[in-house]
């Protein structure tokens, strides 16, 4: 997994439509489509395995 970015203006209110707090969520990738998102405190983890992502969907 790459290293996730803090959100842009526009992803934060995107982010924010979907129910969540914008600043507790990193942006690792962005489509036309969706919006994939991590959590900070997921990343904080220390453990093995993937970490948990989430997809938005843009309508």
């Amino acid at each position: 997994m790459k290293n996730g970015k803090r959100p842009t203006l526009s992803q934060k209110k995107e982010i924010q439509l979907h129910g969540l707090v914008p600043d507790n969520w990193l942006v690792v990738k962005d489509t036309r489509e969706f919006i994939e998102v991590v959590s900070r405190t997921e990343l904080k983890r220390t453990g093995t395995g993937k970490k948990k992502t989430r997809r938005l969907y843009r309508e």
